[in-house]
């Protein structure tokens, strides 16, 4: 199954979703759907086993490792959502999204949204943290959402030398 997840840099987005199994290919890129949502935002393609990794658990994550509950200034730019390919999905999605909403305080601003085009980031881009995880950005921003999944989600992490691509 292949979903679509925007909400923060999609070189941390990558990060997160190469780390858990389950999940066979990450693809780093913009994303944009119908009008009104048609502007490019950054997101991440998933192709992953849904017996392996449930698709509650997928968004879940998604959910906790981007600011899923506000409407910063970026928003346009990280567009807080998730992309389905048909609409029966898409309504399974909102059902999640609708059920997850009560373990957060805030209302969530991800949407469910119709993938209608997606370019992946350039090659120099691809696999980030992976070919790069000393660098300062990765340290700051990429490295406390790792330290969650490892804290919250060690059950559903690759074992050491598996990785998606």
């Amino acid at each position: 199954m292949k979903l679509g997840l925007g909400g923060g840099c999609h070189w941390c987005t990558e990060a997160v979703f190469q780390t858990l199994a389950g999940i066979s290919n990450v693809e780093q890129g913009f994303v944009r759907s119908d009008p009104p949502n048609h502007a490019w935002s950054e997101a991440v393609l998933v192709t992953f086993d849904p017996v392996a990794l449930p698709m509650e658990v997928l968004i879940e994550v998604h959910l906790r490792t981007h600011s899923a509950t506000s409407h910063h200034k970026m928003r346009g730019k990280y567009r807080s959502a998730v992309y389905t390919y048909d609409a029966g999905t898409g309504v399974r999605v909102a059902q999640i999204l609708h059920d997850l909403q009560k373990h957060f305080e805030e209302p969530l601003v991800t949407k469910v949204l119709t993938l209608s085009a997606f370019k992946p980031s350039d090659e120099r881009f691809q696999n980030y943290y992976l070919n790069g995880p000393e660098r300062p950005f990765c340290k700051t921003y990429i490295d406390p959402k790792l330290n969650l999944l490892r804290r919250d989600y060690a059950a559903i992490l690759r074992k050491n030398g598996e990785a998606a691509e």
